[in-house]
């Protein structure tokens, strides 16, 4: 991935437990290797998104509080998800935006005051080791991403395509909207099973009418719900069998887990349900205390919801290619004149439009 030798910045403040991640290690579970990859994979595909990464480009997940970070060559970043407040040497930017960061400022993030976790991609991703097609820090395993571990003071991000610097997409923001904060109460849409017929009739009915509440039991493996018991028909143990993310596990007692990306390949307890991936994302933003509520739906229903979910990526993108992040107003200097102009995208040459007459010229000097 790389094209030179730069670092893109040095952690002076690890935060709370920020990894490198991509969107995951897709492939290998059968060997017993976690997915792992970014818990809000929505956050992190439309912040690669904004810059013109690759959706897959390996980029920063901070969790609760955020890190500091100093820039060491000129970047252009996105940050998305959670509102870390992030400064730029103490000034507010926005989240949902390219920002252009000079090389020797710091960015910070502060504590979440909406969600958990906050996505930084940089122009060019991060270039860490891929390991089994990722670049994704497995926690549990300690391998991939950064030395296999969060980040700690001192270390230094290297960059990935030193050339990827999209100067033209600066300032580009995501449409309003485009990503909904989770509200007081969130419901997840699951397909049940795998082991349905393990529940009983009222187990099933108290699964997915009553209120679930996220116990502080919670981190990249999964999370651990408290509410109504699910009855089941005899033991909750099973022989150990494959776990998909999203899984819904219901142990002895009756309690809801919810298996998230670090997630174990294999497990023996019975699973009542699984979520549909969009939604196990949006829980990459809940916190301890958050309420949710489970929603069947069928097969075919999970399937329209999973195209519905990419199709809007899909939308995103030709948002960002009918309206490229390039201005349509630029200021021309012909000799001593000085010229505000409009621009029209040319194959090889920018046409401008100057009080009526047309010239052409390779030397617009962007207002």
């Amino acid at each position: 991935m790389r094209e030179g030798n730069l670092d893109a910045f040095e952690v002076i403040k690890p935060g709370l437990l920020t990894t490198v991640q991509d969107l995951g290690r897709i492939g290998y579970q059968r060997y017993g290797v976690p997915t792992s990859g970014a818990m809000d994979q929505t956050a992190l595909r439309a912040a690669n998104l904004l810059l013109d990464n690759g959706e897959g480009f390996a980029g920063l997940e901070a969790t609760a509080d955020g890190p500091a970070l100093r820039a060491l060559t000129d970047v252009v970043v996105a940050i998305v998800g959670a509102d870390m407040g992030p400064l730029v040497d103490g000034q507010p930017v926005a989240c949902g935006t390219a920002i252009r960061i000079r090389r020797g400022k710091m960015l910070e993030f502060q504590r979440a005051r909406r969600g958990l976790r906050a996505y930084l991609a940089v122009a060019g991703g991060i270039d860490v080791p891929v390991m089994l097609g990722s670049r994704s820090t497995c926690l549990p395993a300690a391998f991939g991403g950064f030395q296999g571990r969060a980040v700690r003071q001192g270390d230094r991000l290297p960059l990935g395509f030193v050339g990827h610097q999209p100067q033209a997409v600066s300032g580009r923001r995501l449409p309003s909207g485009w990503l909904e904060p989770i509200g007081e109460v969130l419901t997840v849409r699951v397909v049940l099973g795998l082991q349905e017929d393990r529940f009983t009739p009222d187990g099933i009915r108290a699964f997915l009418s009553e209120l679930y509440r996220f116990t502080p039991q919670m981190d990249r493996m999964g999370a651990r719900l408290q509410g109504p018991p699910i009855a089941h028909r005899s033991s909750a143990d099973i022989v150990s069998d494959s776990t998909p993310l999203g899984a819904v596990q219901v142990a002895a007692d009756g309690q809801p887990m919810i298996l998230l990306a670090d997630h174990q390949t294999t497990g023996g307890y019975t699973k009542i349900a699984v979520l549909v991936q969009e939604d196990v994302f949006r829980l990459g933003q809940a916190v301890p205390g958050q309420i949710v509520r489970f929603r069947h739906i069928s097969l075919s229903e999970a399937c329209a919801v999973r195209k519905t979910y990419h199709e809007r990526f899909d939308a995103l993108r030709r948002v960002w290619q009918s309206r490229p992040g390039v201005p349509d107003r630029y200021r021309l200097r012909l000799g001593a004149g000085s010229y505000r102009v409009g621009v029209e995208d040319g194959s090889a040459t920018y046409r401008v439009s100057v009080e009526g007459v047309k010239r052409e010229s390779d030397d617009a000097e962007q207002q």
